[in-house]
C-alpha cells in the first residue's frame, strides 16, 4: 500500500506523461498538415487549406485570414472559411478596427484570457468585440504576415489554452508555407510582368522598325508618285557607276521634262496636276526593265537610270516613253495629250559622277525643249544652252544672305480723286557679274527652292520699313508686296507678317499681300483657311493678274480679298482689241458686284487711263502715272511730281 506522497508523484507522472503523449500527438499532427500545406504553392490554394485545417484543429465555426497591407494601414481577410465566411472573405478593414486590428498592432495573441491582462479603459473597450474569439499572428521570416482567427467555438463554450497552444504552434508551421506561397504569387506575378513588358517591348520593336522603315522610305522617295526622289536616284546612279567600272560597260541616264504642264496645273488646279504626274510614272514604269530606276526629280521632272545600257539603247528606251504620252491621259473626265522633252546623258562620256551626268542630261533635256525635240543626247558644246540655275541659285542665296536684292516702288493711282494712295513693291537685283537679273529669271529660281521664303521675308520688311519713311514724310499710302503659293504654304508666314507689323507699329490695314489668281486655286480650301487668317488680322488680300488663270467664281467670292488686279496683258490693248476691252469692263462690273475695288496695271498712256475712268476703275498703275522707283526717288516724285498724294487716312484700296 502506497504512502500518500507516492501516489501523489505517480498520478502526477501519469498526468505530466498523458499531456507529453497528447503534446507529441499534437505536435505529430501539426507536422504532417504543415507538410501537406507546405507542398502547396498556389497562395489561394495554401490560404484556403490553413483555414480548413485550423477550423477542425480548434473546433471554430468560423476561420478567416487577415492579411497586414505592405503599408501596414490595413488588413484584408484573404481566406474565410465556415459561417459568414463569403461575407468576411476579401473584406479590407482599416488596422484601428476590430480585435484582428488589436493584434496586427500589437503582434500578440487574442483569446478571452488576454481581457485579464488589459487596463479597465481598454478591457471594457474590448470586452463586448471581444466574443468568443481567438486569434494569433503569422509571423514569417522576412516579414510580418498578419494572423490566423478563431470565431466562436464548435458545439459552444469559449476557446481554452490548450486552443491557443494549437493554433500558435500551427500558425509558426505554417507561416513558412504562407511566406513562401506569397512569395511565389509575386514571383509569378513579376514573372507575368516582365513577360507583358517584353511582349510589349517586343511589340514596340516591330513598331518602331516599321516606323523607320517608313521613314527611311519617306526619305528617299516622293511622297506623291512614290517613286524614288532625288536623292534615291544620284544613290542608283552611284551604283550604276560602280557596277560599269567594274564590268567595263556604260551606264545611261534619262531627264524627262513633261511640256506644258504649268499650264494644266494652272488652268485645272493642283489636285489634277498631281494626278497626271503619278498617271505618267506608272506609265513609264510599265516599260521599264527590272534593274532600271525610274525617279521624281521634282516637278513635273523624271529621271531613268539605266544601269546597264548603251547610248543606242537608251534612245530606244527614250522613244517608248514617248510613246507611252501618245495615248491620251484621262483625269477627272479631262483628256490631255500630254508631250515631253528628254535628255541622255552616259557614264563615262558625258560625267564620272551622279553629279556631273544629272546636270549632263539636265542640259540635253534643256536643248530638247528648246528645240522642240523629243530627245537630244548631251553635247558638250550645247553647254552655252544652259542658264546655268546652280550658279544662279548660289549666287542668290548669296544675295539673300547680304541682302543684295533691293526694291523699286510704282505708285498707283485713285481714278476718283486723282491723288496717289499706294505703291507696289517691286524687287530689283544687280548681279556683280552679269548685271542686271529680270525678276522673270530669278523669282521662279527661287520658287523652286525655299529661297522664296527669306526672300520674301526680306521683300516685306523693306516694303514696310519704306512705306513707314512715306508716312513719316506725311503721304498716306500703302504698300503691295506680291507672295506666291509657296509663301502661302509656309506656316510661319501669319507669325513673320504680324512681328514685322509690330516692329514698325504699321497698321495693318496699309499692307496689301497679292496673290495670283493660279497660287490661290492650286489649292482653294487651303487658301480660304490661310487668306482667312491674313484677313483678320487686318491686312488687305489682292487677287493679282485676275483673268490670265482659271478660277472658279464659287471660289471667288469665298476668298476674303478686298481687290482684283486686272492684268496688264488685257490692259494695254483694250483700246484696240474689243475682246480685251470687253473683259476688262466685265472684270469691273464682276469685282464690283462682289464689292470689291478693282486695279488695273500696265496704264501707259492717258487715253487707257480715260478709258479705265469711264468704265469705273477704281485704281491704276502704270507708266504713264510713274515708273518703279527706288525710295529716294520715290520720295522726290511724291514731294514734287504731277500727281497729289493722299493726306489723310482713306477707304481707297491700295494697288
Amino acid at each position: 500500500m502506497h504512502s500518500g506522497p507516492d501516489l501523489i508523484a505517480r498520478r502526477r507522472i501519469e498526468d505530466l506523461e498523458v499531456r507529453l503523449q497528447q503534446k507529441e500527438a499534437d505536435i505529430a499532427m501539426l507536422s504532417e498538415i504543415a507538410a501537406v500545406i507546405g507542398s502547396e504553392y498556389s497562395l489561394e490554394k495554401v490560404f484556403e487549406l490553413v483555414a480548413e485545417r485550423a477550423g477542425d484543429l480548434i473546433q471554430a465555426e468560423t476561420i478567416t485570414i487577415p492579411v497586414l497591407s505592405p503599408d501596414g494601414t490595413e488588413y484584408t481577410y484573404r481566406a474565410a472559411v465556415g459561417a459568414h465566411a463569403d461575407e468576411l472573405k476579401n473584406s479590407c478593414i482599416p488596422i484601428e478596427v476590430g480585435v484582428c486590428g488589436w493584434v496586427l498592432r500589437h503582434r500578440k495573441a487574442w483569446w478571452r484570457g488576454v481581457l485579464n491582462e488589459l487596463d479597465e479603459q481598454e478591457r471594457n473597450r474590448w470586452e463586448q468585440d471581444a466574443g468568443s474569439l481567438i486569434l494569433v499572428p503569422l509571423i514569417g521570416k522576412r516579414q510580418f504576415l498578419g494572423g490566423i482567427a478563431g470565431i466562436n467555438k464548435r458545439g459552444g463554450g469559449e476557446f481554452d489554452l490548450r486552443d491557443l497552444d494549437l493554433l500558435g504552434l500551427f500558425a509558426g508551421q505554417v507561416s513558412i508555407a504562407i511566406e513562401n506561397a506569397m512569395f511565389f504569387e509575386e514571383l509569378n506575378a513579376a514573372r507575368e510582368a516582365a513577360e507583358a513588358f517584353r511582349a510589349r517591348l517586343e511589340e514596340s520593336n516591330e513598331r518602331l522598325s516599321r516606323a523607320n522603315e517608313e521613314l527611311q522610305h519617306l526619305v528617299v522617295h516622293d511622297p506623291l508618285t512614290q517613286l524614288p526622289n532625288r536623292t534615291l536616284i544620284a544613290d542608283r546612279l552611284q551604283q550604276g557607276i560602280l557596277g560599269a567600272q567594274r564590268n567595263r560597260h556604260t551606264s545611261a541616264l534619262i531627264m524627262v521634262d513633261l511640256d506644258h504642264f504649268k499650264e494644266v496645273n494652272d488652268t485645272l488646279g493642283h489636285a489634277v496636276g498631281d494626278a497626271l504626274l503619278i498617271n505618267v510614272g506608272k506609265r513609264f514604269l510599265n516599260i521599264l526593265r527590272a534593274p532600271d530606276t525610274l525617279g521624281r526629280l521634282g516637278g513635273d521632272e523624271f529621271a531613268i537610270v539605266l544601269p546597264k545600257a548603251t547610248q543606242e539603247e537608251a534612245i530606244i528606251v527614250a522613244r517608248k516613253l514617248q510613246g507611252t504620252l501618245q495615248k491620251p491621259v484621262s483625269v477627272e473626265q479631262n483628256s490631255f495629250s500630254i508631250s515631253a522633252s528628254m535628255g541622255i546623258a552616259m557614264y563615262p562620256e558625258h560625267g564620272a559622277d551622279p553629279s556631273t551626268l544629272l546636270k549632263s542630261a539636265d542640259v540635253a533635256m534643256y536643248v530638247a525643249k528648246s528645240n522642240r525635240d523629243e530627245l537630244a543626247v548631251y553635247n558638250p558644246a550645247d553647254d552655252k544652252h544652259n542658264p546655268d540655275r546652280l550658279e544662279l541659285l548660289r549666287d542668290l542665296r548669296t544675295a539673300i544672305r547680304e541682302q543684295q536684292i533691293g526694291l523699286a516702288f510704282q505708285p498707283t493711282l485713285d481714278l476718283r480723286s486723282g491723288t496717289l494712295v499706294g505703291i507696289e513693291a517691286l524687287a530689283r537685283w544687280t548681279h556683280p557679274t552679269r548685271g542686271p537679273v529680270a525678276p522673270s529669271e530669278f523669282i521662279p529660281a527661287l520658287e523652286q527652292t525655299g529661297l522664296i521664303k527669306p526672300f520674301t521675308l526680306q521683300v516685306l520688311e523693306q516694303a514696310i520699313r519704306a512705306c513707314k519713311r512715306c508716312q513719316e514724310q506725311g503721304f498716306d499710302l500703302s504698300v503691295s508686296v506680291n507672295v506666291s503659293v509657296h509663301n502661302l504654304r509656309d506656316n510661319y508666314l501669319e507669325q513673320q507678317i504680324d512681328d514685322l507689323l509690330d516692329q514698325y507699329e504699321f497698321d495693318a490695314g496699309k499692307l496689301v499681300l497679292e496673290i495670283t489668281e493660279s497660287a490661290i486655286m492650286q489649292d482653294p480650301e487651303y487658301s480660304l483657311g490661310i487668306l482667312g487668317a491674313l484677313n483678320a488680322m487686318g491686312v488687305r488680300l489682292s487677287i493679282d493678274d485676275f483673268g490670265t488663270g482659271y478660277s472658279s467664281l464659287s471660289y471667288l467670292k469665298r476668298l476674303p480679298v478686298q481687290q482684283l488686279k486686272i492684268d496688264q496683258s488685257f490692259v494695254s490693248h483694250m483700246l484696240g482689241d474689243n475682246d480685251d476691252a470687253m473683259i476688262v469692263r466685265s472684270t469691273i462690273d464682276l469685282a464690283h458686284n462682289l464689292g470689291l475695288h478693282t486695279v488695273a496695271e500696265g496704264v501707259e498712256t492717258r487715253s487707257v487711263l480715260e478709258a479705265l475712268q469711264k468704265m469705273h476703275c477704281d485704281i491704276a498703275q502704270g507708266y504713264f502715272i510713274s515708273h518703279p522707283l527706288p525710295i529716294d526717288d520715290l520720295l522726290k516724285c511724291l514731294e514734287n511730281g504731277d500727281w497729289q498724294v493722299m493726306p489723310d487716312r482713306g477707304d481707297a484700296a491700295a494697288g
